[in-house]
């Protein structure tokens, strides 16, 4: 159920090129899986900004974003001490019932933040994730410090070869071992290259799709993607990737 209420914030701070950590304080009890939202009100802006949550506690939800656009610059200027009216409580998320001890975690750019949470989830459960985050450059990698920080293994690449394996996250995980399992968040075609190399590996996995969003609620049909059937997987679906998402089995999307 979805929960509108005031959270402070309590830090907002650059942490890589174009890329923001905020915490807020406030009522979190409508969270319950790693990979939910929340949709943020935005004082002059029509439209909520949906932002994935990246870690929680009993009084606070960390959220990671970046400046892509006029709502997360102003986003990108609040100061602590400001309320903010927000969305919680929203998506699906990551069931961390998965086959095998040792699953994967895959995040692409922005969607590395659920991720963080996820893998917290995942220890907790007695599993030992293994992450591998995909950045363009060097000055565009966070986060690697706070995961190393849990205890698991982390692996990044970056597109230019500037920091890390140069490449994409396939040339790594084509590299790893010992895992049968992923999850991942990220970019539509890192996603679709993903999914392509779970079904030629014979593996499962769950993906987390990004997609502007309008309400947040699955009511304005603005984020719609192709499913298919799950009884039968020949019919195609118009699917809420807000309300039904954003959390899928990486073998049901259809991707362009």
């Amino acid at each position: 159920m979805e929960n509108i209420l005031g959270y402070k914030i309590i830090e907002n701070k650059k942490i890589a090129k174009d890329v923001f950590k905020m915490m807020l304080e406030g009522d979190t009890s409508q969270i319950t899986n790693p990979g939910q939202f929340i949709n943020i009100e935005l004082e002059g802006f029509y439209l909520r900004r949906p932002i994935s949550i990246c870690d929680y506690d009993d009084k606070t939800i960390t959220v990671i974003y970046k400046v892509v656009g006029n709502g997360t610059d102003f986003m990108s200027n609040l100061k602590p001490g400001k309320v903010l009216n927000i969305l919680t409580g929203l998506g699906n998320g990551f069931d961390i019932n998965c086959d095998g001890d040792n699953p994967l975690l895959i995040g692409g750019g922005v969607g590395t933040p659920p991720m963080y949470n996820l893998c917290k989830k995942l220890l907790n459960a007695g599993k030992k994730p293994i992450v591998v985050l995909g950045f363009n450059t060097e000055e565009d990698v966070f986060s690697e410090k706070e995961f190393i920080d849990l205890g698991v293994d982390v692996y990044i690449s970056t597109v230019d070869g500037s920091y890390g394996t140069k490449g994409f996250v396939t040339d790594i995980i084509k590299n790893l071992n010992g895992y049968s399992y992923f999850y991942a968040c990220g970019p539509m075609p890192m996603l679709k290259a993903l999914a392509v190399y779970a079904e030629e590996h014979g593996m499962e996995a769950q993906i987390s799709l990004e997609e502007r969003m309008a309400c947040g609620i699955g009511a304005c049909l603005g984020c719609i993607c192709k499913t298919k059937e799950k009884d039968h997987h020949t019919n195609v679906n118009n699917t809420r990737i807000c309300k039904d998402g954003p959390v899928f089995d990486a073998k049901e999307v259809v991707f362009a």
